[in-house]
């Protein structure tokens, strides 16, 4: 192919930009859509609003929170509540022993004298000892010098009789002249207070005696004896 000579390739390329522009002038543009873009526009504009308005809101919040935590007064720990006692267990309270009756000094007997004890006996003292009878008029001794007492320590001897009607009971105290109550507890708990008798001068030993309700079947056994002075000291007892 044999190349075009140059003055006929710059009118090739001039009829080339004619026919350009002409079809250029022949083709009418599409109008540009302003509307839509101002639409656009305004609504870009309302969202960055709102996001700056909200995050505004966030820093003055979190400012203000930071200001109340700055400027609030401390506070006190509220004081504990008393603890409410538990109240413990109720204990009965020990039943007290009855009070016992006030000591009776000893009667003062001349010897030979027969003191009426009731029910039908008597007793009397001489210096040799005790002496008692029953209804029946029967009379009995107990010594105090035959050598089985002994008159320089403190003690009790005890004798009982008894029958449907009741129990006489009577005994020699020694050992002591500041002898003020004999006390004879029987075996349910019972306790009576004797009566007691002495010999003009203070010999050391005395008699004494009590008498009781029946004891069941008969038996008069269990019996406690205690001897005590003016101030409620014991000073001896029986069984020891």
């Amino acid at each position: 192919m044999t190349p075009e000579p140059p003055a006929d390739a710059e009118a090739a390329a001039r009829r080339l930009r004619v026919v350009f522009t002409e079809t250029a002038h022949d083709i009418t543009p599409a109008p540009v859509p302003l509307a839509a873009i101002e639409r656009a526009g305004r609504a870009r504009l309302r969202r960055r609003s709102a996001a700056l308005a909200t995050g505004c809101a966030l820093a003055v919040t979190a400012v203000a929170l930071t200001l109340t935590q700055v400027l609030a007064p401390a506070r006190s720990p509220s004081p504990a509540a008393p603890a409410t006692p538990v109240p413990g267990p109720t204990v009965p309270p020990s039943p007290s022993r009855p009070a016992s009756p006030p000591a009776v000094p000893p009667r003062v007997v001349a010897a030979g004298e027969r003191v009426d004890a009731g029910r039908g006996w008597k007793v009397w003292l001489t210096a040799e000892g005790k002496h008692w009878s029953g209804p029946d008029g029967f009379e009995n001794f107990r010594s105090v010098t035959d050598g089985n007492i002994d008159l320089g320590e403190p003690g009790l001897s005890h004798q009982s009789e008894g029958d449907q009607k009741g129990t006489f009971h009577s005994g020699v105290y020694h050992g002591t002249k500041g002898a003020a109550r004999v006390e004879l507890t029987g075996p349910d708990g019972t306790r009576t207070s004797a009566t007691l008798l002495e010999l003009p001068g203070s010999p050391g030993w005395g008699v004494w005696y009590a008498t009781t309700p029946p004891a069941p079947d008969g038996d008069a056994g269990g019996d406690r004896l205690a001897l005590y002075d003016a101030a409620g000291t014991l000073l001896a007892a029986l069984p020891g």
